[in-house]
């Protein structure tokens, strides 16, 4: 879906996205009803990916143990 499909939703960009001039490798987040979008920050018009919270959860808890290690 194209992120301006999803109306006037709060985006926020990653902690941990790259920062510079050239701004980095920025990813967006929204919280939605019943899923979680992902877009690039510097396409804010391009395609958005969405999630289910299952999903979206799932996916957080995996990196967050990977950088426990």
């Amino acid at each position: 879906m194209l992120a301006p499909e999803l109306g006037n939703v709060i985006w926020r960009k990653s902690s941990y996205s790259g920062g510079g001039s050239s701004g980095g490798d920025c990813v967006e987040v929204a919280d939605l009803p019943y899923r979680t979008a992902v877009r690039d920050s510097k396409n804010p018009c391009g395609p958005a990916l969405c999630f289910s919270l299952a999903a979206w959860s799932g996916f957080v808890s995996q990196v967050k143990s990977s950088q426990a290690r």
